[in-house]
Protein backbone atom coordinates (compact mmCIF):
# COMPACT_ATOMS: atom_id res chain seq x y z
CA UNK A 1 0.00 0.00 0.00
CA UNK A 2 1.37 3.22 -0.70
CA UNK A 3 2.49 5.85 1.62
CA UNK A 4 0.04 8.55 0.20
CA UNK A 5 -3.00 5.79 0.94
CA UNK A 6 -1.92 5.05 4.27
CA UNK A 7 -1.10 9.04 5.12
CA UNK A 8 -4.89 9.38 4.07
CA UNK A 9 -6.43 6.47 6.70
CA UNK A 10 -4.24 7.65 9.33
CA UNK A 11 -5.53 11.50 8.60
CA UNK A 12 -9.09 10.23 8.34
CA UNK A 13 -9.46 7.89 11.44
CA UNK A 14 -7.37 10.26 13.60
CA UNK A 15 -10.24 12.56 12.79
CA UNK A 16 -13.16 11.02 13.04
CA UNK A 17 -11.40 9.37 16.83
CA UNK A 18 -10.29 12.88 17.24
CA UNK A 19 -14.36 14.98 16.83
CA UNK A 20 -15.96 12.08 18.58
CA UNK A 21 -13.40 11.54 21.91
CA UNK A 22 -15.07 15.13 23.04
CA UNK A 23 -18.93 13.95 22.70
CA UNK A 24 -20.54 11.37 24.79
CA UNK A 25 -21.00 8.18 23.61
CA UNK A 26 -21.95 4.72 24.64
CA UNK A 27 -19.18 2.26 25.74
CA UNK A 28 -19.35 -0.93 23.36
CA UNK A 29 -18.33 -3.75 25.21
CA UNK A 30 -18.69 -6.54 23.12
CA UNK A 31 -16.22 -8.51 21.86
CA UNK A 32 -15.45 -6.51 18.40
CA UNK A 33 -13.85 -3.62 19.96
CA UNK A 34 -9.91 -5.02 19.07
CA UNK A 35 -11.20 -4.88 15.42
CA UNK A 36 -10.40 -0.92 13.77
CA UNK A 37 -6.69 -1.41 15.75
CA UNK A 38 -6.56 -4.86 14.35
CA UNK A 39 -7.05 -4.02 11.03
CA UNK A 40 -4.89 -0.76 10.98
CA UNK A 41 -2.36 -2.82 12.54
CA UNK A 42 -2.43 -5.51 9.81
CA UNK A 43 -2.43 -3.11 6.98
CA UNK A 44 0.78 -1.29 8.69
CA UNK A 45 3.02 -4.74 9.05
CA UNK A 46 1.93 -6.20 5.61
CA UNK A 47 3.99 -2.55 4.02
CA UNK A 48 7.18 -3.79 3.14
CA UNK A 49 8.54 -0.32 4.24
CA UNK A 50 7.86 -0.36 7.53
CA UNK A 51 11.69 -0.56 8.18
CA UNK A 52 14.70 1.61 6.33
CA UNK A 53 16.38 -0.62 4.10
CA UNK A 54 19.62 0.97 4.99
CA UNK A 55 18.99 1.49 8.79
CA UNK A 56 17.36 -1.40 9.96
CA UNK A 57 18.44 -1.16 13.62
CA UNK A 58 17.50 2.67 14.10
CA UNK A 59 14.34 2.24 12.16
CA UNK A 60 13.18 -1.00 14.48
CA UNK A 61 13.97 1.21 17.17
CA UNK A 62 12.00 4.56 16.56
CA UNK A 63 9.11 1.97 15.46
CA UNK A 64 9.75 -0.12 19.04
CA UNK A 65 9.27 3.91 20.32
CA UNK A 66 6.68 5.04 18.04
CA UNK A 67 4.34 1.60 19.71
CA UNK A 68 5.53 2.54 22.96
CA UNK A 69 4.09 6.33 22.34
CA UNK A 70 1.28 4.95 21.19
CA UNK A 71 0.75 1.97 24.24
CA UNK A 72 0.95 4.87 26.58
CA UNK A 73 -0.77 7.40 24.88
CA UNK A 74 -4.07 4.91 24.96
CA UNK A 75 -3.37 4.37 28.60
CA UNK A 76 -3.05 8.12 29.44
CA UNK A 77 -6.26 8.58 26.61
CA UNK A 78 -8.47 5.61 28.27
CA UNK A 79 -7.52 6.56 31.91
CA UNK A 80 -8.47 10.30 31.63
CA UNK A 81 -11.78 9.79 29.95
CA UNK A 82 -14.83 10.26 32.03
CA UNK A 83 -17.09 7.26 32.65
CA UNK A 84 -20.60 6.91 33.97
CA UNK A 85 -23.59 4.59 34.21
CA UNK A 86 -27.35 5.70 33.01
CA UNK A 87 -30.60 5.30 34.35
CA UNK A 88 -30.87 2.32 31.65
CA UNK A 89 -27.64 0.83 32.80
CA UNK A 90 -25.57 1.68 29.75
CA UNK A 91 -22.34 3.01 30.81
CA UNK A 92 -21.03 6.19 28.74
CA UNK A 93 -17.90 7.48 28.39
CA UNK A 94 -16.44 11.14 27.21
CA UNK A 95 -12.85 12.57 27.08
CA UNK A 96 -11.90 15.10 29.66
CA UNK A 97 -9.46 17.91 29.06
CA UNK A 98 -6.68 15.85 30.82
CA UNK A 99 -7.21 13.45 27.67
CA UNK A 100 -6.72 16.60 25.31
CA UNK A 101 -3.52 17.23 26.93
CA UNK A 102 -2.64 13.15 26.64
CA UNK A 103 -3.50 13.38 23.08
CA UNK A 104 -1.09 17.11 22.46
CA UNK A 105 1.70 15.11 24.36
CA UNK A 106 1.63 11.99 22.31
CA UNK A 107 1.54 13.93 19.12
CA UNK A 108 4.42 16.25 20.06
CA UNK A 109 6.56 12.85 20.88
CA UNK A 110 5.66 11.46 17.49
CA UNK A 111 7.08 15.18 16.10
CA UNK A 112 9.96 14.48 17.87
CA UNK A 113 10.99 10.75 17.19
CA UNK A 114 9.98 11.69 13.35
CA UNK A 115 12.44 14.43 13.72
CA UNK A 116 14.98 12.24 15.44
CA UNK A 117 14.91 9.71 12.70
CA UNK A 118 15.53 12.21 10.06
CA UNK A 119 18.47 13.74 11.72
CA UNK A 120 19.68 10.50 11.46
CA UNK A 121 19.19 9.88 8.17
CA UNK A 122 16.11 7.16 9.02
CA UNK A 123 13.63 6.77 6.70
CA UNK A 124 10.04 6.14 8.42
CA UNK A 125 7.22 5.04 6.23
CA UNK A 126 3.55 5.84 7.03
CA UNK A 127 3.07 2.40 8.25
CA UNK A 128 5.18 3.07 11.48
CA UNK A 129 2.42 5.98 12.69
CA UNK A 130 -0.49 3.09 11.48
CA UNK A 131 0.85 0.70 13.30
CA UNK A 132 1.30 3.40 16.47
CA UNK A 133 -2.33 4.64 16.10
CA UNK A 134 -3.59 0.85 16.23
CA UNK A 135 -1.64 0.57 19.67
CA UNK A 136 -3.43 3.93 20.74
CA UNK A 137 -6.66 3.10 20.05
CA UNK A 138 -6.11 -0.81 21.17
CA UNK A 139 -5.14 0.10 24.88
CA UNK A 140 -7.40 2.99 24.93
CA UNK A 141 -10.40 0.60 24.44
CA UNK A 142 -9.19 -1.89 26.34
CA UNK A 143 -9.05 0.05 29.27
CA UNK A 144 -12.23 1.97 28.91
CA UNK A 145 -13.70 -2.02 28.42
CA UNK A 146 -12.33 -3.01 31.46
CA UNK A 147 -13.63 0.38 33.13
CA UNK A 148 -16.91 -0.17 32.16
CA UNK A 149 -17.42 -3.79 32.74
CA UNK A 150 -16.03 -2.77 36.64
CA UNK A 151 -19.15 -0.90 36.30
CA UNK A 152 -21.38 -3.17 35.59
CA UNK A 153 -21.98 -2.28 31.67
CA UNK A 154 -24.14 -2.46 28.94
CA UNK A 155 -23.71 -6.14 28.57
CA UNK A 156 -26.29 -6.38 31.78
CA UNK A 157 -30.17 -6.54 30.69
CA UNK A 158 -32.28 -3.70 30.22
CA UNK A 159 -34.27 -2.50 33.45
CA UNK A 160 -31.43 -4.71 35.74
CA UNK A 161 -29.54 -1.43 36.56
CA UNK A 162 -30.56 1.84 38.18
CA UNK A 163 -28.32 4.16 38.78
CA UNK A 164 -28.60 8.12 41.11
CA UNK A 165 -25.49 10.66 40.60
CA UNK A 166 -22.05 9.02 40.89
CA UNK A 167 -23.23 5.63 41.37
CA UNK A 168 -24.78 2.50 39.46
CA UNK A 169 -26.74 -0.11 41.73
CA UNK A 170 -27.57 -3.07 40.02
CA UNK A 171 -30.52 -5.54 40.84
CA UNK A 172 -28.88 -7.43 44.05
CA UNK A 173 -28.42 -4.21 45.69
CA UNK A 174 -24.85 -3.71 45.01
CA UNK A 175 -23.15 -0.31 44.63
CA UNK A 176 -20.39 0.16 42.24
CA UNK A 177 -19.16 3.82 43.06
CA UNK A 178 -17.88 6.40 40.20
CA UNK A 179 -15.27 5.88 37.67
CA UNK A 180 -13.47 9.37 37.71
CA UNK A 181 -11.21 10.11 35.13
CA UNK A 182 -7.75 10.67 36.16
CA UNK A 183 -7.82 14.56 37.56
CA UNK A 184 -11.78 14.48 38.52
CA UNK A 185 -11.13 15.27 42.04
CA UNK A 186 -14.11 14.89 43.82
CA UNK A 187 -16.49 16.54 41.05
CA UNK A 188 -19.80 13.60 40.07
CA UNK A 189 -19.59 12.76 35.95
CA UNK A 190 -23.25 13.98 35.17
CA UNK A 191 -24.02 12.94 31.09
CA UNK A 192 -24.52 16.22 29.34
CA UNK A 193 -27.43 17.20 27.00
CA UNK A 194 -26.37 16.98 23.30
Amino acid sequence: MSGLVNALVIVVIAAIVIARQFRARAVDTDRRWWLLPAVLAFMALRDPGILDDHHHVGSAALLAVEILVGLGTGAGWGWTSRLWTAEDGVVWTRSTRASGLVWIVGIALRVGLFALGRGFGIHQDSSALMLGLAATLLVRTGVLTWRARSLGSATVLPGAMTSSPGSATDSLGTTAGPSPAYGDGARPAWKERV
